[in-house]
C-alpha cells in the first residue's frame, strides 16, 4: 500500500453495507466474515467458509409450549391482560427477533420503570457473522469496527462484552488469577490487510476501540493473544503489540498469555 495517505476514517460494522467493507485476511485461508471461532466455544472456526456469506433464513416456528394457560383449573385467561396486569407489558418488551435460545435476548423490562425503546438485531436476511455481530447492539452497541484509508479497508478489529464470547469465558476460566471483578470488554480479532502491515493501522484502530470501549462504561479490557500459530494464523497480535498500547501481561502462559489494560 502506498505511503501516500490522504483519507482515513474508521467504520463501526452495523448494518450491511458496513459488513461488506470488512477487509480480507492477511492469509486467504481465514475469513473475518465468516469467523465464529469466539462465538462458539465447542465448533467456531477462522476458516473461510464462503456458504456462511448468503443471507439466513428464518427458521421453523418454535414449539407450542404447555403451561399455565394450558391448565382448564388455573384462575382466567393468563393472556388476558386483566387477569394478568404485567403479561402485556412484558410481551411487548421483547421483540419476535429476540425469539428462542438467543443469549442476547432483552431481559422483560420492570413495569414500574420508565419503558426503554431498544433496536431489533439484525437475524433474519444477512450473513451469518453479521448476525453475530449485531445482536447485543440494542444493548451495548456495535461488536466491530474497520479502519479505511482512502476508502479501502485495511484493518478490522472485534470486540464486545465477556459474556459475547464463550470461548474468551472459556480460555479466562483457566486462569482464576484474574481478576472477577470488574469483568472486562474484551477485543477477539486485530487484523490488517497483507499490504497494510506494519504501518500502524492496527495500533491505531485498537486505540479508538479502547475509547469507545472506555466510553461505554468498561473499566478495563483484555486481549488473548495464541502463540501456537503463525501470525497470519491469529486473530489477537503478540503480546508486544498489546504492551505497545498500554496493556500489561495478565498471564504469562507461554502458549495463550492474556493481555490487560484498565481503561
Amino acid at each position: 500500500m502506498s505511503n501516500d495517505v490522504t483519507d482515513r476514517r474508521i467504520v463501526d460494522i452495523g448494518d450491511s453495507a458496513t459488513f461488506a467493507l470488512i477487509p480480507p485476511c492477511a492469509d486467504p485461508r481465514f475469513d473475518h466474515r465468516t469467523c465464529d471461532y469466539w462465538e462458539d466455544a465447542d465448533r467456531g472456526s477462522k476458516q473461510s467458509r464462503p456458504s456462511l456469506l448468503a443471507a439466513r433464513r428464518s427458521g421453523p416456528a418454535p414449539a407450542r409450549m404447555e403451561g399455565l394457560r394450558d391448565n382448564p383449573f388455573a384462575p382466567g385467561d393468563l393472556n388476558d391482560p386483566g387477569s394478568n396486569p404485567f403479561a402485556g407489558a412484558a410481551r411487548a418488551s421483547i421483540p419476535d427477533a429476540f425469539a428462542d435460545d438467543d443469549m442476547f435476548t432483552v431481559p422483560f423490562d420492570n413495569p414500574f420503570a420508565p419503558r426503554t425503546q431498544r433496536e431489533r438485531p439484525l437475524r433474519e436476511g444477512v450473513p451469518h457473522k453479521l448476525a453475530l455481530l449485531d445482536r447485543g447492539r440494542g444493548v451495548f452497541g456495535t461488536y466491530a469496527k474497520t479502519l479505511l484509508v482512502n476508502e479501502v479497508a485495511v484493518c478490522y478489529c472485534q470486540f464486545g462484552p465477556l459474556s459475547a464470547y464463550p470461548r474468551a469465558q472459556r480460555l479466562r476460566e483457566l486462569y482464576p488469577q484474574l481478576p472477577a471483578a470488574p469483568l472486562p470488554a474484551v477485543i477477539t480479532c486485530i487484523a490488517s490487510t497483507a499490504e497494510a502491515r506494519g504501518q500502524g493501522f492496527a495500533r491505531d484502530l485498537v486505540g479508538a476501540v479502547c475509547e469507545d470501549l472506555a466510553a461505554r462504561g468498561f473499566a478495563a479490557v483484555e486481549a488473548y493473544p495464541d502463540l501456537t500459530r503463525p501470525d497470519a494464523e491469529t486473530s489477537a497480535a503478540r503480546p508486544e503489540f498489546w504492551q505497545a498500547l498500554g496493556f500489561t501481561l495478565a498471564v504469562a502462559d507461554e502458549s495463550f498469555p492474556v493481555m490487560r489494560r484498565d481503561l
